[in-house]
């Protein structure tokens, strides 16, 4: 939607970046036989970018929920 960088080389660069994720995700699509849209797709990888769950897992397993460990590093803010 918008162009981080405004310069000949930058435009361009986004560009076939763009152009190559399309692709990528065409490819995937027919390998793997999805039915969804490249669009529905493309949503669904922007949602697991950072998850670690393969890229098969997402496509065939409806009920897929994350593991959650009871023990976490991390802090809650909320908890009195």
């Amino acid at each position: 939607k918008v162009f981080w960088g405004e310069s000949a080389n930058a435009v361009k660069t986004q560009v076939w970046t763009a152009i190559c994720t399309y692709l990528l995700v065409a490819i995937i699509k027919k390998k793997m036989g999805i039915k969804k849209s490249l669009y529905t797709i493309l949503q669904i990888l922007s949602v697991y970018a950072m998850d670690k769950t393969p890229v098969n897992e997402l496509f065939t397993n409806k009920d897929y929920k994350p593991e959650h460990k009871g023990i976490s590093n991390q802090l809650s803010i909320f908890d009195f």
